[in-house]
């Protein structure tokens, strides 16, 4: 994947020769439009702070970890 949040010309070739072309772009542009969407959710994200006393952090810490470490 490219850095501008869209596939490489030749994912998006390779997409059209495999499933044809018209399904390809529709493919394409979902997967696009999915990782500005994420991209944007990353920019917004808020730190959540617990209220309840004695709350565990710890699953919370694991997913909030996995998801910093994925690369798009």
């Amino acid at each position: 994947m490219s850095t501008q949040l869209g596939l490489s010309y030749n994912a998006r070739k390779a997409l059209s020769v495999h499933v044809g072309e018209a399904a390809g772009t529709e493919i394409a542009n979902v997967i696009q439009r999915m990782a500005a969407q994420i991209e944007e959710l990353r920019r917004s994200k808020v730190n959540v702070t617990p209220v309840v006393p004695g709350a565990q952090h710890e699953d919370q810490d694991h997913v909030s970890q996995t998801i910093e470490s994925e690369t798009f």
